[in-house]
């Protein structure tokens, strides 16, 4: 599990993607993924920063910027790898 920002985790094997939210395709598809009801909003009512997309296709919206959230994999990745050595 890693942190999406205000005590919101996602599991890391489930995502796809994480993508900023300005682009007009990446807008109809977080507009679609409300319509479908596959929208899952954890900004808490802040300015969505990063999208993750996920392997059940549910559109996942975060306050942290996509960065902040890849460091977080990354330094997740060391921690698991430093343990297995």
């Amino acid at each position: 599990m890693i942190s999406i920002g205000y005590k919101n985790y996602i599991a890391i094997d489930k995502i796809l993607t994480i993508i900023e939210p300005d682009s007009r395709p990446v807008k109809l598809m977080v507009q679609a993924a409300r319509e479908r009801n596959m929208l899952v909003d954890a900004t808490l009512g802040k300015k969505t920063k990063s999208v993750i997309v996920t392997t059940s296709n549910h559109v996942v919206l975060s306050a942290n910027l996509p960065d902040t959230i890849i460091e977080r994999l990354h330094q997740k990745q060391l921690r698991e790898q430093g343990d297995s050595l």
